[in-house]
């Protein structure tokens, strides 16, 4: 030990063979960094002494400042090892720290890599998920659409089950394309199918939707007249209970008969706008006033839609639509449509404009005879015949007048099954087709297709009685065989060469533009 504490520990003195030739080494080692530090400090200009970090080779912890230490001195006595030096059991207290300073960092480095990581994944699933969009677009649809989806149902069951509204059950087999959507039947009355809750239900609710379900009541006019004015009367009936406020109770006391209407049939888009404007106007009603004067005012509204959006609406369209017939024209009109029906009878006896009408009919419904009816009442000359001849009739006709159920916001025209086709055929003839639409009946739905979102009616309705036989009297029996009642079809704009409306004569790609505006000024 005498020579190792008279051994200079800067000098390059040969080691002799007593002594342990890696203490040593290292010494010189530490010796050398601290050279070199201190005198690329002294080259950086710093004031005063160069502090030195308390551990050597072990940067600080984050966050904490480098405490400032005198050097420490190379060991000159023998009563032990310095905190540079190696005890003779193990490693020196400076290595120890130094390592759990490592693997202090190292965990520290770990974490902040499994954060980034995650957030990381979560960036990228989002761009992922964007693409996807139909997914969050099918839990946007309405429950109607969603027949084969059993989580739809049961939500619906759910909902349903809070209002008191009883659940209608699907009949038949269906086409597998169509399997979304309800089928129901007409052969037993709504109030066998299930049980109506008469606390629930208002009785002239449950009148209405046993017209809707045995199609009593047909066509988007009627029916949205028939919805307001029954509206009328279960406000006129409401009465606000206490501690409550009419805005908001009235609103919650409507839901569940529109729920049960919806299960009589499903809304047309002219009664899904009605509802929308009479929710916004319950809404918007002030505090202040009293209970009957706030029903009296939402009956002046409905009363003032009805007029507005319905008459005057028609009669606008058919001061627009006599602009577009002449003397000697031959028109080919489609089912049965008010709107249509009244321009024609409108042109006919207020203008004494001398036409004639071709009425094409399809089954099962056959609406063109009450469309017949209507139009040889009024003396017009008229002629009948069925879809499957529109093409051995057009050469003669000069133009097509047509009605529509809804104006989707593509400009696709929603209608009766088989306007499509006639709307086809006659683009290949060169004949212009008109649509007579109210602004109302314009929806923001976008639909490029007949297949997503339609209503089936009652397959049996396709059943036939030739001299007291049925041919498809079994289909339900037989499991190879599907029945398929389609009640719309889907339009595109570039059939439609003009669409008359209460606003004027307007191109189907101007759908959006009026959409926008009425949103505007409501």
């Amino acid at each position: 030990m005498a020579e190792r504490e008279g051994k200079n520990p800067e000098g390059a003195a040969p080691v002799p063979a007593g002594q342990q030739a890696p203490e040593l080494s290292r010494e010189e080692k530490l010796q050398l960094r601290k050279e070199k530090k201190q005198q690329k400090k002294k080259k950086r200009n710093e004031k005063g002494p160069s502090a030195e970090p308390a551990e050597l080779g072990a940067p600080p912890e984050p966050g904490q400042p480098r405490a400032a230490v005198q050097p420490t001195p190379p060991p000159a006595s023998a009563d032990g090892p310095g905190d540079g030096e190696k005890p003779t059991g193990g490693k020196s207290k400076a290595e120890l720290r130094a390592e759990r300073r490592a693997k202090q960092e190292a965990e520290r480095a770990q974490k902040q890599a499994r954060k980034a990581e995650l957030s990381q994944a979560a960036t990228t699933a989002k761009p992922r998920q964007s693409p996807t969009e139909p997914q969050s677009m099918v839990k946007r649809l309405p429950e109607h659409v969603q027949v084969d989806d059993p989580a739809a149902q049961r939500k619906l069951a759910k909902k349903l089950e809070r209002q008191q509204v009883p659940l209608r059950q699907d009949y038949g087999t269906k086409v597998n394309l169509f399997s979304h959507l309800h089928q129901y039947s007409r052969k037993k009355p709504l109030t066998q199918q299930m049980s109506i809750p008469s606390t629930v239900i208002h009785p002239a609710v449950v009148r209405l939707g046993l017209q809707y379900s045995q199609g009593i009541i047909n066509g988007s006019n009627a029916r949205c007249i028939a919805l307001l004015e029954v509206f009328k009367q279960l406000i006129r009936d409401y009465s606000t209970p206490p501690n409550e406020e009419l805005s908001r109770d009235l609103v919650a006391k409507l839901k569940p008969h529109i729920s049960f209407l919806n299960q009589c049939r499903p809304l047309s888009a002219s009664m899904g706008n009605a509802i929308k404007f009479l929710k916004k106007e319950i809404s918007c009603l002030p505090d202040t006033l009293r209970e009957e004067e706030a029903k009296e005012k939402l009956q002046d509204m409905i009363d003032k839609y009805l007029r507005e959006k319905i008459v005057l609406a028609a009669e606008a369209i058919s001061r627009s639509a006599f602009e577009k017939i002449n003397d000697h024209d031959v028109i080919l009109v489609y089912g049965c449509s008010s709107l249509v029906n009244r321009t024609l009878c409108d042109a006919h006896a207020k203008k004494g404009r001398a036409f004639r009408v071709i009425v094409v009919d399809s089954r099962p419904r056959l609406e063109g005879r009450e469309t017949l009816r209507r139009l040889v009442r009024k003396g017009i000359h008229c002629t009948y015949v069925m879809i499957n001849a529109i093409s051995y009739v057009l050469p003669e006709v000069s133009k097509v007048l047509l009605g529509a159920h809804a104006l989707l916001a593509n400009g696709s025209v929603m209608s009766r099954v088989g306007t499509s086709q006639i709307a086809l055929v006659s683009k290949a003839y060169n004949v212009p087709v008109l649509v007579c639409c109210e602004t109302y009946k314009f929806c923001e739905r976008v639909q490029t297709d007949s297949f997503v979102s339609n209503e089936l009616d009652d397959p049996d309705d396709l059943i036939v009685l030739r001299k007291g036989q049925a041919q498809l009297g079994g289909w339900a029996e037989n499991k190879s065989l599907r029945l398929l009642n389609l009640v719309y079809d889907v339009t595109p704009p570039d059939l439609v060469d003009l669409v008359i409306t209460d606003l004027g004569m307007i191109p189907c790609t101007s759908v959006p533009v009026v959409l926008r505006v009425k949103n505007v000024d409501q």
